[in-house]
């Protein structure tokens, strides 16, 4: 078995390659979730993330593109503040090939990579209960913040208020005092820095004991993360709540991966401290369901992360239909 280092992009052999790893993992590991789509893990590993500097490699028993038996992928920060840290976005053997040592080969190379960049610390998201969490415990990995899977359902009829258009006002929140806004794709660059505001409220959420520090929030930085998820294919929709004064009070992001698939990704949802109380995280996330589902009407699953310690988030959510799927935690190893 050799150790490869992908170049960036890889080609799309190594593409496929790639995913027919991640492909086979998934449906021994979760076969009730949809499989990976080609154009999110394509776009993934193909456009350069806003945030840091990506490794790839793949294990196998030759040289190429040919059937790989495992693969890993690490972002190396290059955020101010973040530069000693990293995160191991992906560390998957294929089922068939586990318990020969491929997993350890691929964390000793990444451990190599992250010595050799001056980093002291590397961070993973796990499924509870697999075989990445027995793994990455034997590596000497923590939880340093326990969180769950929660997903809802979107019915087939599901469809938008009636007058609710991109950029436009809809029906407002039950509280007098605010509208709500969509946008497809980009922040306008009108509400960017009303909407990066919004976005700094992120800061009293629980991050555990995690070694990656917040980035201060711009509209520059807010754009640059938006754009790398359309860059690599995908769709992003959200919605606010704003004041007559042009404050964003809430909002809720909401990422197709794939914008042909059948599932998507809730991203933050946030309600500023001064407006909290009025409802309008449920507000937002109420319209986004229907504004999403009227414009992907393939869409039947929305899906979202919450930290356990997060009771007020996890009440919104079970409020909307959320159920919880199963457990996951943000794993870490200092080196």
């Amino acid at each position: 078995m050799m150790i490869h280092s992908l170049a960036l992009p890889p080609s799309d052999a190594e593409v496929d390659a790639w995913l027919a790893v991640l492909a086979s993992a998934a449906a021994a590991d979760l076969p009730q979730l949809p499989p990976p789509s080609r154009v999110e893990v394509a776009g993934r590993l193909c456009v350069t993330p806003a945030r840091g500097r990506p490794v790839l490699w793949t294990a196998g028993a030759g040289e190429g593109a040919g059937e790989s038996e495992g693969v890993a992928a690490l972002l190396l920060f290059t955020e101010e503040g973040n530069t000693h840290t990293a995160f191991l976005d992906v560390l998957t053997v294929r089922p068939g090939a586990r318990r020969r040592g491929v997993g350890t080969a691929l964390w000793e190379r990444v451990r190599e990579e992250l010595l050799a960049d001056g980093r002291t610390s590397v961070a993973a998201m796990l499924d509870l209960g697999g075989p990445g969490q027995a793994f990455a415990e034997a590596m000497g990995f923590e939880n340093v913040l326990p969180m769950a899977w929660y997903a809802q359902d979107v019915p087939v009829a599901a469809a938008a208020p009636a007058g609710a258009a991109a950029d436009g006002p809809a029906q407002p929140p039950a509280t007098p005092g605010y509208e709500l806004l969509t946008w497809y794709g980009l922040v306008p660059d009108a509400w960017a820095p009303a909407a990066a505001a919004a976005h700094a409220a992120m800061e009293d959420a629980p991050t555990g004991d995690m070694d990656e520090r917040i980035q201060t929030w711009t509209p520059e930085r807010l754009h640059a993360l938006q754009q790398l998820i359309l860059d690599r294919g995908g769709d992003m929709i959200t919605v606010a709540a704003v004041t007559p004064g042009g404050e964003v009070a809430a909002y809720t992001e909401i990422v197709l991966p794939d914008p042909e698939g059948t599932s998507a990704l809730q991203y933050d949802t946030v309600v500023v401290p001064a407006h909290r109380g009025h409802g309008l995280g449920r507000a937002v996330k109420r319209h986004m369901a229907a504004q999403a589902a009227a414009r992907h009407p393939q869409l039947r699953r929305i899906a979202t992360t919450v930290a356990d310690e997060n009771g007020p988030m996890r009440a919104v959510n079970e409020a909307l239909g959320y159920r919880r799927e199963r457990g996951v935690g943000i794993y870490q190893i200092k080196l």
